[in-house]
């Protein structure tokens, strides 16, 4: 697959890893406190910083009884209706203009993920580099459609779809127009843990889907997407807020600042590591080959002594034979004086044996 940029970032495996940062509703109502995240995103390494644009009624209805009431006790939104939660997490529409500018001035891309068609048409007035969907919106088509329409790269969450489904979706954003896309393993528990997460997925997903893969990352800490990018991950993201203890709707599975910078650090030195198949040595070990082990003389001999077990030993450095050849020489006599400390090559017993 050929890489393909979003704004001036290559994303695919001849690059360094692309790492989001995912503001959500970490801004907890405040501009100030957005901006803030933003700058703080911009110090920690990212090099994007996403936000989501919908307002509670493109999103649910107003109401609190069923299922538009969070009952789960195992939810971090117990208790509230669907409505009140995205009321508390939207970012207002107001605010995006002034947090891509900070994006902008810090050298982040800024885009978002839009959840309706009109955020699409609000966000093209915006001109973001890019576009995200959601795990939750993955099958929803037509908004699919839309956003491939822009002809721009879209990066698409997978939780919870299935490969027939995943299926569909790509090609539904194919045949809008869109060239460049990249799947997010995802799995839409908050948070998630490594053993949920199956990793695995991520070749298979390259190779059934023939685009770039990546990581939707809700666990704790940076282990499980430095494993993505040894799988091949080109795209990491991760919730990100300036303190959990701050509290938030998404405060309890993002990384504060010192740790999504170790997720920069830790992603590309895995990215690094790839490098390529490769057996022997490569330049830089080269100067290394003289501290392997060799066959040294370990006892003053003359000539025509023979070689024992006393006098002839496997050592650092690395200068003579291999000690492969060690029972091979044993038995075998010295055609001259040699002194211990000297390197056994077959020259030394060469002439005796050829007599």
């Amino acid at each position: 697959m050929a890489e393909f940029l979003i704004g001036d970032r290559a994303i695919g495996a001849g690059s360094p890893p692309f790492v989001i940062a995912e503001m959500s509703g970490n801004h907890n109502q405040s501009l100030e406190r957005a901006l803030a995240i933003v700058d703080a995103a911009a110090r920690a390494g990212a090099h994007a910083l996403k936000i989501q644009t919908y307002t509670p009624d493109t999103m649910t209805l107003d109401l609190d009884r069923g299922e538009f009431h969070i009952g789960d006790a195992n939810s971090l939104w117990q208790g509230k209706s669907l409505y009140k939660l995205y009321q508390e997490a939207h970012t207002p529409w107001e605010w995006h203009r002034p947090i891509l500018d900070r994006c902008r001035e810090h050298g982040l891309l800024g885009f978002s993920t839009p959840f309706d068609e009109t955020a699409v048409d609000f966000l093209e007035t915006l001109d973001v580099p890019c576009y995200k969907v959601a795990s939750f919106e993955n099958t929803d088509l037509p908004l699919i459609r839309k956003i491939a329409a822009t002809g721009k790269p879209v990066i698409i969450s997978t939780g919870m779809a299935t490969a027939a489904e995943l299926d569909e979706t790509v090609r539904h954003a194919r045949a809008a127009g869109c060239r460049d896309i990249v799947l997010l393993k995802c799995t839409s528990t908050y948070p998630a843990t490594p053993e949920n997460s199956n990793l695995l997925t991520i070749p298979h997903m390259r190779q059934l889907f023939a685009c770039e893969v990546g990581l939707s990352d809700h666990t704790m800490g940076v282990g499980t997407a430095v494993a993505a990018v040894a799988l091949g991950a080109t795209v990491i993201e991760k919730h990100f807020t300036l303190a959990r203890a701050d509290g938030g709707v998404d405060s309890a599975f993002s990384l504060e600042p010192a740790e999504f910078s170790a997720l920069v650090a830790e992603t590309e030195r895995a990215w690094q590591a790839l490098g390529a198949v490769r057996y022997g040595p490569s330049d830089r070990e080269k100067a290394s080959l003289q501290y392997r082990r060799s066959l040294y003389v370990a006892r003053d001999m003359k000539a025509g002594d023979t070689f024992t077990a006393g006098n002839l030993r496997a050592i650092r450095p690395g200068n003579g034979l291999a000690p492969k050849y060690y029972n091979l020489l044993l038995g075998k006599k010295v055609i001259h004086d040699v002194n211990a400390g000297t390197p056994v090559s077959f020259d030394l017993v060469m002439e005796m044996e050829d007599k």
